[in-house]
C-alpha cells in the first residue's frame, strides 16, 4: 500500500488531470427553457421527503421563488385556472401542476458528475450531459476535478444559477499541480481564487499531501479523494480531514497484512491490469483491520461515495455494452469512447473474462457488504455516478447507481436518502436534499412510486400494467431547481434529437 514514493497526479474512473493554469471559458450551452415561477402550486402528490420517513400524501406543495412555502394536505376540491385555493394554501398562483397520482421526492444530488463536452475526440453538444442529468430528476452535480477546465465549470455553474442554461446546480471541485509543499499551497490558493468550490486530490508524497490538505483546511476548501495505491490511505486522508473518499482505493489498502498480492507482471499504468486486480485488495483485506479502518473513518465524519455503477462492467460486460437506452440516448462517439482503447482512460475490456467477471461478482459482494456496515455504524453513504466511463451513461447511471445501492442491502428508503440528504449533508448544502418548508425547491415529480421500483426513475420508463394492458411508464415528469421548472420530458426529447442528428451526420459521411 506504499509502493508509490514520488508524486503523482493521474488519470482515474473520475476525471481527467486539471492543471493549474487558466482554461479558457467554452461557449455557454442552449439557452434554458426551464420557467421561474413566482408561485408554485403541486397538487395532491405523495411526497417521499428524502429524510427517511414514510411516504405522505396526497399534499399540496407551495413553491414561492426558490423556497418551498408550505406542504398542507390535499382537499378533495377541484381546481381549474389558476386563483383557486386548497387547504390552508390560497392563491392566486402562478403555475399549478396536477400531480395527483405521482410522487414527488427531493431532486437528486449526484456527488460524482462529470460534466463533458467530448468524447473518443468529438465534441458533444455542451448541454448533452446538463440535459440529461435534469432529465432523470438531478439538481445538484459536484463535479469532482472539473475536467472541462475550472473556469468553464465556474462559469456554467454561474450561468445555471441564473438559469441562462439548462443545467442543475454545479458544484466545481478542481485538481491541485504540485511538485513541492509551497507549490501545493500556492495552487490551492490560486484555485480558491478562480472559484473552485472543493478540491479533487490525487497526490501521492505525503509532505505535499500533509501541505494542501492543511492549506484546504485555512481557506475553507472541502476534499475529496481517490486515494489509489500510494504512500497514504484512507486512515491518513482522515487525519487530514478529507471529506469524502471516492470509490473505494484506500480503504481495504488500510487493512492489508502486507504488501497488495498482485501477480509478479502486474503494471499499475497498463489499466487492464489496474482494473483487472484492483478489487482482489477486498479479499486480501483482513476483516478486523478494515472494521477498525471504518470506526476511524466515521469518527472522523468522512463520507463514502462508493459509486458501484461505473465498476459494472466488470462483472457483466455483455449485460453492460448492450443497455436499453444506448439507442436512443447515447451520442455515437459515447459509445465510440466505451470500446478498448489503451489510449483512452477506462476503456480497458479487451479480453475480459469469465473469470474475470466471477472475480469481480465477488469483490462486490464484499465491498457492498462494508459499505452496508459503514452506514450501519452511522457512515455516510452518498449516491454518485462518475457516468461517462465504462459502459455507463449520464442521468441513467444515478439511476443504476441507486439500484445498486438497494442491491448491498439498503431499503429503498435509505437508498433515496443516499441519493439527496445525505448528498446534500456531504456537500455542506445546509438546505436542500429535504422536502420541507424553508427549503430549496429542488424537487423530482416522478410518474409511479420509486419506493416500490426504483426503476420508474429510467428517462426510458418501465413496462407496467395498467388498466389490465401493458403499457411503458414512468419517468421524471418534472424536475425543479430552485424553483425552476423544467419539463423532464421535453428535456429527453431533445437529448433523442441530438442523438439522431449526430447518427444522421455519420451515416451520411459513411456514403462518401
Amino acid at each position: 500500500m506504499r509502493l508509490l514514493r514520488h508524486l503523482a497526479v493521474v488519470l482515474t474512473l473520475a476525471t481527467s488531470v486539471v492543471h493549474a493554469q487558466p482554461a479558457a471559458v467554452g461557449e455557454p450551452p442552449t439557452p434554458s427553457i426551464g420557467q421561474r415561477v413566482g408561485r408554485l402550486l403541486i397538487r395532491g402528490a405523495l411526497v417521499i421527503d428524502g429524510a427517511g420517513n414514510p411516504t405522505r400524501g396526497p399534499m399540496d406543495i407551495l413553491v414561492e421563488g426558490t423556497r418551498i412555502a408550505a406542504i398542507q394536505p390535499s382537499t378533495d376540491v377541484e381546481f381549474s385556472g389558476s386563483s383557486v385555493g386548497t387547504g390552508r394554501i390560497r392563491g392566486p398562483f402562478d403555475r399549478v401542476i396536477d400531480a395527483r397520482g405521482l410522487y414527488v421526492m427531493p431532486g437528486i444530488i449526484d456527488v460524482h458528475g462529470h460534466t463533458q463536452f467530448s468524447r473518443a475526440g468529438q465534441p458533444m453538444p455542451k448541454d448533452y450531459v446538463y440535459k440529461l442529468w435534469l432529465a432523470h430528476g438531478i439538481t445538484t452535480v459536484r463535479d469532482p476535478g472539473s475536467g472541462e477546465g475550472i473556469d468553464t465549470m465556474v462559469a456554467h455553474a454561474r450561468l445555471s444559477a441564473e438559469n441562462r442554461i439548462n443545467a442543475p446546480t454545479l458544484i466545481p471541485y478542481a485538481t491541485p499541480s504540485a511538485d513541492t509543499p509551497d507549490e501545493a499551497r500556492a495552487s490551492v490558493r490560486a484555485l480558491k481564487a478562480r472559484g473552485a468550490q472543493g478540491l479533487k486530490v490525487f497526490i501521492a508524497r505525503p509532505d505535499v499531501w500533509d501541505a494542501l490538505a492543511d492549506e484546504a483546511r485555512k481557506l475553507g476548501l472541502p476534499i475529496a479523494t481517490d486515494m489509489k495505491i500510494q504512500e497514504y490511505d484512507v486512515l491518513d486522508a482522515a487525519r487530514l480531514g478529507v471529506r469524502s473518499l471516492e470509490h473505494w482505493y484506500g480503504i481495504p489498502d488500510a487493512a492489508l497484512p502486507g504488501p497488495q498480492d498482485f501477480p509478479a507482471g502486474y503494471n499499475y499504468d497498463d489499466e487492464r491490469d489496474r482494473f483487472r486486480w484492483a478489487g482482489d485488495l477486498w479479499r486480501q483485506a483482513d476483516s478486523s483491520r478494515l472494521s477498525a479502518v471504518l470506526d476511524t473513518m466515521r469518527a472522523h465524519g468522512m463520507t463514502w461515495d462508493p459509486t458501484f455503477a461505473v465498476y459494472e462492467a466488470n462483472r457483466d460486460l455483455t449485460r453492460a455494452r448492450a443497455l436499453p437506452w444506448f439507442t436512443e440516448y447515447a451520442l455515437p462517439q459515447v459509445l465510440a469512447n466505451f470500446e478498448p482503447d489503451p489510449t483512452r482512460h477506462g476503456s480497458y475490456h479487451a479480453d475480459w473474462t469469465t473469470a474475470d467477471e466471477v472475480r469481480w461478482r465477488d469483490n462486490f459482494a464484499i465491498w457492498m457488504r462494508w459499505v452496508r456496515e459503514y452506514a450501519r455504524r452511522g457512515g455516510n453513504v452518498t449516491v454518485g455516478s462518475d457516468a461517462g466511463f465504462i459502459y455507463h451513461l449520464y442521468g441513467f447511471g444515478t439511476v443504476r447507481e441507486m439500484e445498486l445501492h438497494q442491491e448491498a442491502g439498503f431499503h429503498p428508503l435509505e437508498v433515496i436518502q443516499h441519493a439527496t440528504s445525505n448528498g446534500a449533508k456531504a456537500l455542506g448544502l445546509k438546505s436542500t436534499g429535504v422536502v420541507r418548508p424553508g427549503f430549496d425547491a429542488d424537487l423530482a415529480i416522478v410518474d409511479g412510486n420509486p419506493l416500490h421500483n426504483l426503476k420508474v426513475l429510467y428517462g426510458t420508463g418501465v413496462l407496467t400494467e395498467r388498466d389490465g394492458k401493458l403499457v411503458q411508464a414512468g419517468g421524471v415528469k418534472w424536475t425543479i431547481k430552485q424553483g425552476i421548472v423544467f419539463d423532464a420530458e421535453a428535456l429527453r426529447a431533445d437529448v433523442r434529437g441530438m442523438v439522431q442528428r449526430a447518427k444522421a451526420v455519420g451515416r451520411t459521411a459513411g456514403t462518401r
